[in-house]
């Protein structure tokens, strides 16, 4: 269990970098009164659910440590 938590935390790091990288990209700024605007016409879903896999990724490392320790 420790090992799919290994590849899941990489995977969903590699995946939020990727994808956050790309919504990054994808986003329009623009200055009104001397501020910058961001306006976003990204998918920010796939950078949340990646954020989601490395988060469970932690969870199973964490439950295999505390289960292996007993």
């Amino acid at each position: 269990m420790r090992i799919a938590g290994i590849v899941l935390l990489i995977l969903g790091i590699v995946g939020t970098l990727i994808f956050g990288i790309q919504a990054m990209q994808d986003t329009e700024t623009f200055s009104f009164l001397g501020i910058n605007i961001g306006v976003s016409g990204a998918d920010w879903t796939p950078v949340i659910i990646s954020a989601v896999v490395a988060a469970i990724g932690v969870v199973l490392m964490i439950f295999s440590r505390r289960t292996s320790g007993n």
